[in-house]
C-alpha cells in the first residue's frame, strides 16, 4: 500500500501535479491547500496582503477528473475572496482533500479543527487562519489490516516556524484526534505540511500518542520555494516495522513542497 502527501500549493503547478497523480502508484493521496470555488473552473488569483498567487478555482474537481477510480473527500478550513481572469470576485473554499483508490474500502472518517474554527474572510489574513485535520480509515484487504491516514495543514505564522502556544495546542488537538479514532489493531499514519521545525515539541506530543516521525531534518521544499528554511512536510507512523519504503521525492516538482511517499 502506497501513501503520498504533498501541499498542492493551490494548484499553482497544476499541469505537473495532474500529470503525475494518475501515474504515481499511490493508493491514498493526501493533499493540502486544495481549493473549491462554487460554479467556477479554470484559474483564479489569490491575494493575502503578503502574496499574490495563481490558484485553480476548483483543484478538488481537477484531481477528481484525473483520478476517476478514487474516492475523494474534501474538508474546508476557511473561505475567502479570489478573482477570475476578468477581475470578478468569487468566494473560494480552502482546505484538505484525501483520495483513496476504489480497491480500499473506506470504513471511517473523522475530523477536527486543530486551530481556530471555520471562517469566511472578507479578505484573507496572512496568518492565524483556521486549520483542520482529516482522518480516513481504509481496509487494506491484501494485508488484512485497517489503516487510519490522518492529514493536517499546520498553522502558518509570518514570524516563522518555531514553537508557539498555538502550535502546541494544535499538536495536542491532533494527538487527541489520533487517540479518539484509533482502534487496538489500527495502523496510524499522520502526514501533511505541518509548518514546523524538526525539533518542535509537536513531535514529543505526537510521540506520546505512539507516533514516530520519518522525515527528521530532511529538506521538504522544492526550488520553487526561495526561503532558506527548508522544513515543512512531515510523515509519522505508529509502527515503524510496517514501513517498507519511505522517501522525500526530489522529482517530480508539482509544488513548492516535495512529495512524501510511504510504502507499508
Amino acid at each position: 500500500m502506497r501513501i503520498t502527501s504533498v501541499n498542492a500549493w493551490g494548484g499553482a503547478l497544476a499541469d505537473d501535479l495532474l500529470k503525475w497523480l494518475p501515474d504515481s502508484g499511490a493508493d491514498v493521496i493526501c493533499l493540502q491547500e486544495v481549493t473549491r470555488t462554487p460554479g467556477l473552473s479554470g484559474w483564479t488569483r489569490f491575494e493575502d496582503g503578503e502574496r499574490v498567487l495563481p490558484q485553480r478555482a476548483d483543484l478538488f474537481d481537477d484531481v477528481r477528473q484525473v483520478l476517476p477510480r478514487y474516492q475523494g473527500i474534501f474538508l474546508a478550513s476557511d473561505s475567502g475572496p479570489v478573482h477570475d481572469d476578468a477581475g470578478r470576485r468569487h468566494r473560494q473554499d480552502f482546505g484538505l482533500a484525501t483520495f483513496s483508490a476504489e480497491t480500499l474500502p473506506v470504513t471511517g472518517v473523522d475530523s477536527t479543527f486543530v486551530h481556530g474554527e471555520f471562517a469566511d474572510h472578507d479578505e484573507w489574513a496572512t496568518g492565524d487562519r483556521p486549520r483542520v485535520a482529516l482522518a480516513v480509515r481504509v481496509a487494506d484487504l491484501t494485508a488484512g489490516r485497517t489503516v487510519w491516514i490522518v492529514q493536517a495543514h499546520g498553522l502558518r505564522d509570518p514570524a516563522g516556524k518555531g514553537d508557539t502556544p498555538a502550535r502546541l495546542r494544535q499538536a495536542e488537538r491532533l494527538a487527541a484526534l489520533v487517540d479518539r479514532v484509533r482502534g487496538p489493531h489500527d495502523l496510524v499514519v499522520v502526514c501533511g505540511d505541518l509548518n514546523l521545525l524538526p525539533g518542535s515539541d509537536t513531535f514529543r506530543i505526537l510521540a506520546g500518542a505512539g507516533l514516530t516521525d520519518l522525515v527528521g531534518d530532511a529538506d521538504t521544499r522544492t526550488p520553487h520555494y526561495p526561503k532558506p528554511v527548508r522544513h515543512a512536510g512531515y510523515l509519522l507512523i505508529s509502527d515503524v516495522t510496517a514501513v517498507r519504503r519511505f522517501e522525500v521525492l526530489t522529482e517530480p516538482e508539482v509544488s513548492d513542497h516535495r512529495i512524501l511517499m510511504l510504502e507499508i
